[in-house]
């Protein structure tokens, strides 16, 4: 866990020291973490703004070491088939656990509810988990546990991962070479990740309290 943290904080350092030894291998390595991060549910905490960020500062670089286009495309195709992976997974242990009834203290009336939630307010939850760390790790096998319909969720997860690699991409090449940005990238990553969990943290504190006022009204 130490070295995931540190690679986190200096995500940098470390793709440059890639970029040095083995040069084109860069690219596969950046697929591998954005595909992981996004198609396996045990692995919500790899990076992914703070990588996507990263490449776009070092392609921005005087190094010449990344091609922004070429990682772009490389992150959004990695994006796409982790989520579609995720999605899958999540059907397959809908099928065989949930309506076997392998899970029998799992009530299926609360996948149905997910699934109606799902077919009605999916391509929001889709497409704005894709900046929510942790969120876009676990909201695809969601909408695959519950069977939100393949075609609605390939359309949004695309759209969604496009957007996503795009914004963070473009953000760290266009800012990269601004001085505060360039000598404090560990910085702007924390900030990056503190930034992107706030809401869901303020949704949190609302709905506990929201159900707590409902326990004991006044």
């Amino acid at each position: 866990m130490d070295t995931i943290i540190d690679f986190i904080l200096h995500t940098d350092q470390y793709l440059n020291l890639i970029v040095e030894n083995y040069g084109p291998l860069i690219y596969a390595v950046i697929f591998l973490i954005i595909f992981s991060e996004t198609g396996f549910v045990v692995t919500p905490f790899l990076p992914g703004d703070g990588l996507l960020f990263t490449v776009g500062v070092i392609a921005g670089g005087t190094s010449g070491g990344l091609n922004v286009w070429l990682a772009m495309l490389i992150t959004m195709i990695a994006a796409f088939l982790g989520n579609t992976l995720n999605y899958h997974i999540g059907r397959y242990f809908s099928k065989t656990l949930l309506e076997g009834r392998k899970l029998k203290w799992v009530n299926p009336r609360y996948i149905e509810q997910t699934h109606d939630f799902f077919e009605k307010h999916g391509q929001k939850a889709v497409i704005l988990s894709r900046f929510l760390p942790i969120f876009r790790t676990f909201v695809p096998f969601v909408a695959g546990l519950s069977k939100m319909t393949r075609s609605k969720f390939m359309a949004y997860t695309l759209w969604g991962g496009v957007a996503w690699v795009f914004l963070l991409t473009m953000a760290g090449y266009l800012l990269g070479n601004i001085p505060f940005v360039k000598n404090n990238i560990s910085f702007i990553v924390v900030t990056i990740i503190v930034v992107s969990v706030l809401p869901a943290i303020f949704a949190v504190a609302k709905n506990i309290l929201k159900s707590r006022k409902a326990k004991n009204p006044a």
